[in-house]
């Protein structure tokens, strides 16, 4: 069957049409910049390869473009909609409604609303995904896909805060975890590649959002991500980890709201905070030219992915690999090099050369006297997205 995979963000649509249960992917692309006069298409298959420039006002307009390059009679892929079986949506958070893959229907999509507040930034696009979707491919089975259905097998002692016991039992205030669909998708191949019984896995998603998973045995069993996407790692525009009382300051004494406060944390914050700069390629360039913020910058996101190393080894109690992934973690030599060094307690040794070049496959880049393995792997949200989505259908 094919299976259209549809990653809406706030200002963007990824998209794959893959043919399952073969995995090959029919073609793929971006559509960016949502809302501009000069939003940018990206559409690839095996005979075509190009970049349209137009004007896109919003996110109906963007998939209906998809659906018109799909289907169009020169450079198409399928000559009707209908071919289409099913279109997988990721979604970012499934609060404790969905544990699984589900089929979408009018009460999924109320519930996913009801969660818009968990995850301001992500939630609202990918229901306006859904509903594109069902106008465009209206005979297709819509399928949610939550990024935070594999962290469920996430104990107590690490899901609960410790608040009154009211808030989780009533609100169901925990740690979710996100973005799960690629934690599971590289987990699963570190686990093939050290082909052992009992596993203990650390799998570290750096992009502009940043998390990281201590997977056991294959299942996630504590994550830097929580309640929402906000805190763990510092990202590109979000802080991470901060103390709480800077909230009540900034409320209490500079007079904030609790609006205000969010897109302070939340677009404002991170790697962006420190620097003025949002895109990591940018930091890392300032910072060999010498600028010390974007220098401290670089240190500081190091710092907080090495105190997480090692709280998951100690709550694992040993570590057989870490796996490093989406676009900083494949990408950027520099933070590899950087995290790997010094870290000879957990016997982590990185291999300089096998460190460097860009990559399409996964890759061992650990040094031949490393104690724990130390892979590239780049994430494949959209086909661990279809594989589900064709799990649930067949």
């Amino acid at each position: 069957m094919k299976i259209l995979v549809v990653n809406s963000g706030s200002s963007s649509i990824k998209y794959q049409l893959i043919s399952i249960p073969e995995k090959k992917v029919i073609c793929k692309g971006l559509v960016e910049r949502i809302g501009y006069d000069n939003a940018v298409i990206h559409f690839k298959s095996d005979k075509y390869s190009f970049d349209m420039e137009l004007p896109i006002l919003d996110h109906q307009a963007g998939l209906e473009k998809v659906a018109d390059l799909l289907l169009d009679s020169e450079k198409g892929v399928i000559s009707d909609a209908n071919e289409v079986y099913a279109v997988g949506h990721r979604v970012v958070h499934g609060g404790s409604t969905f544990v699984k893959t589900t089929i979408i229907d009018d009460k999924v999509k109320r519930e996913i609303k009801s969660l818009f507040s968990l995850a301001p930034l992500h939630n609202p696009p990918n229901l306006t995904g859904i509903e594109v979707a069902e106008k465009v491919f209206s005979e297709a089975i819509q399928v949610a896909v939550f990024d935070t259905a594999f962290h469920q097998t996430i104990p107590e002692i690490a899901h609960r805060y410790a608040i009154p016991n009211e808030f989780y039992d009533k609100e169901h205030i925990r740690l979710y975890g996100f973005h799960g669909t690629s934690h599971q998708y590289v987990a699963r191949k570190a686990i093939e590649a050290l082909n052992k019984k009992s596993t203990k896995i650390i799998t570290i998603h750096l992009g502009n959002g940043c998390s990281m998973t201590a997977v056991k045995d294959g299942k996630s069993v504590d994550h830097s991500l929580g309640f929402g996407p906000m805190n763990g790692l510092i990202m590109g525009t979000r802080s991470g980890d901060i103390d709480q009382s800077v909230v009540l300051y900034l409320q209490q004494k500079l007079g904030y709201s609790s609006e205000e406060v969010g897109i302070l944390l939340q677009k404002k914050s991170g790697m962006l905070g420190l620097t003025g700069l949002s895109d990591l390629r940018d930091i890392e360039s300032a910072a060999v030219g010498g600028d010390k913020q974007a220098q401290l910058a670089l240190e500081m996101n190091v710092y907080r992915i090495k105190k997480y190393i090692g709280s998951y080894t100690a709550a694992m109690n040993g570590l057989d690999a870490i796996v490093f992934t989406a676009g900083i973690g494949e990408n950027s030599e520099l933070i590899r090099k950087m995290v790997c060094k010094d870290m000879d307690f957990i016997g982590l040794s990185l291999d300089t050369e096998k460190n460097e070049g860009r990559i399409n496959e996964m890759k061992s880049i650990e040094s031949k006297n490393s104690g724990v393995k130390i892979f590239r792997i780049p994430t494949n949200e959209e086909l661990e997205i279809a594989m589900q989505t064709y799990s649930l259908l067949k």
